[in-house]
């Protein structure tokens, strides 16, 4: 069995069969670990490409004080979390039921109102300094809550280009929100 630095090494070093092994043996572990505290298969496999992406991004920062794996798992715990908060403003800030909305107001103290109201603001400023394509494909999917493979079929793609245009006007939106 390989060692978790030879393996992240191998990685870096682009060796596709390292990488496919990497993805063979954890992918359904961290499905499973996630299917725990996602019921949506849809959501959780979301979730599961997210933690991949996360920890490809952030394997040069890998120390090795940790093995692979429990990594991992810290990274799709995260995930999981910020799937969650997502969904909380998601609904605050993009609930189409205004009645509801105002309902929950009156429950929110001064400082959440005012947190709920600026993040409105922010999301909507966000969005509108977004490419016309990235705020569309955040719309779909956000808002009218379409799934991957319903934005696809709108826009003619394959799911996977579908899902690399989703993945980049997230992390366009992420930048943005972020800067401001």
């Amino acid at each position: 069995m390989i060692q978790d630095h030879e393996l992240v090494q191998k990685i870096l070093a682009r060796d596709r069969r390292a990488l496919a092994g990497f993805y063979h043996t954890f992918t359904p572990r961290l499905r499973r670990f996630i299917l725990q505290k996602i019921a949506d298969p849809q959501d959780a496999e979301e979730v599961l490409q997210d933690t991949l992406f996360a920890f490809l991004e952030s394997i040069r920062d890998f120390s090795g004080n940790a093995r692979v794996g429990t990594y991992l798992y810290a990274i799709a715990s995260h995930k999981v979390v910020d799937f969650y908060r997502r969904k909380k403003i998601k609904h605050i800030v993009f609930s189409k039921l205004p009645r509801l909305e105002a309902l929950v107001s009156t429950l929110l103290n001064p400082e959440e109102e005012l947190d709920t109201a600026l993040v409105k603001d922010k999301i909507r400023h966000v969005l509108g300094g977004l490419l016309p394509n990235y705020r569309e494909i955040i719309l779909l999917k956000y808002v009218d809550e379409m799934s991957v493979a319903q934005i696809a079929e709108k826009f003619a793609v394959t799911v996977k280009s579908a899902e690399s245009q989703l993945f980049r006007a997230r992390r366009a939106f992420v930048e943005l929100f972020l800067s401001i």
